[in-house]
């Protein structure tokens, strides 16, 4: 039987914390291990097919513990089209009013993964008709987990911790210097690089050296981040929680991100965190300058 009917969004984050420290202890585990694979035969087909068991892995777990304590809740994962438990789930897509889509990212940073860094996260959401309700993102090579819940806050914890354990996630008042760009916004770097440490990901990835992700945000390594669209089940949910940490999140306009309901293809339009007026202030002056499209 289901342990709770018509769950809070706080309380399918604290039902599911379990088997997604579980989760994440399987990922920290097998990590080096999937980073071996392309010794034995083709590089590409291995590392392709040994990550997409890594991420069903991962989301069949939580499936089966969505599926076990809450079986007519709303689910959307990643691999969706390849999990045979998707069709025992009511639906994939958002529903009215407090009728909450579960979102999953089982791997979030696949390349950084896959290069043996540590900052990729496991990341799962509740969202509502207008906005997210909660988000969880768990950092197993960092031993950490950063949760928010609508309206009350983010909050820290080993993962060890339980929820009620963790400690409340607040802005700096002298924030890093650094700001990170997503894939495909290289065109920014230039101008901001006048005043900030850039972090342009397209750029400055390295398989060997790592560098900070937009989970940099909830390690106050950046003061300010933005990319071109940002995902329901990552890059959306990550700002969510920025948001709530007390990072200004907007469009490239500068406005209020729209409903969610409102988006097309499970993805939010351009977005921008920023940890201060100021940084946003120059963010949109450097997207103006470049014309960049607003997505």
């Amino acid at each position: 039987m289901p342990l709770l009917k018509t769950p809070t969004p706080l309380q399918i984050l604290q039902t599911l914390l379990p088997t997604l420290r579980l989760a994440a202890h399987y990922a920290r585990e097998i990590q080096p291990k999937i980073q071996a694979l392309p010794d034995k035969v083709d590089v590409n087909n291995h590392f392709a097919e040994a990550l997409t068991d890594a991420d069903l892995a991962v989301q069949n777990l939580v499936e089966v513990a969505l599926l076990a304590n809450f079986p007519q809740i709303r689910f959307f994962g990643e691999e969706w089209e390849k999990s045979g438990n998707t069709k025992f789930f009511r639906a994939t897509t958002l529903g009215e009013s407090g009728d909450y889509l579960v979102t999953l990212d089982p791997i979030d940073g696949t390349r950084f993964y896959l290069d043996g860094h540590d900052n990729y996260q496991i990341i799962l959401s509740v969202l509502n008709h207008d906005d997210y309700e909660a988000a969880i993102a768990l950092s197993p090579s960092q031993d950490k987990y950063y949760y928010a819940v609508r309206g009350i806050g983010a909050f820290v914890g080993n993962l060890s911790d339980e929820i009620k354990a963790c400690q409340p996630l607040l802005i700096k008042q002298n924030p890093a210097s650094s700001l990170f760009l997503g894939w495909g916004l290289s065109c920014l770097k230039p101008k901001l690089s006048e005043k900030y440490n850039i972090i342009d990901v397209t750029s400055d990835y390295s398989h060997t050296e790592q560098v900070s992700n937009v989970n940099g945000l909830l390690t106050h390594d950046l003061a300010g981040a933005v990319i071109a669209y940002g995902n329901f089940i990552d890059g959306a949910a990550l700002a969510f929680i920025a948001q709530e940490i007390g990072y200004l999140v907007t469009d490239f306009k500068g406005q209020s991100l729209p409903p969610v309901s409102e988006s097309n293809n499970n993805q939010r339009p351009g977005i921008i965190i920023a940890a201060t007026d100021t940084i946003q202030q120059d963010i949109m002056s450097s997207l103006k300058s470049e014309a960049v499209a607003m997505k």
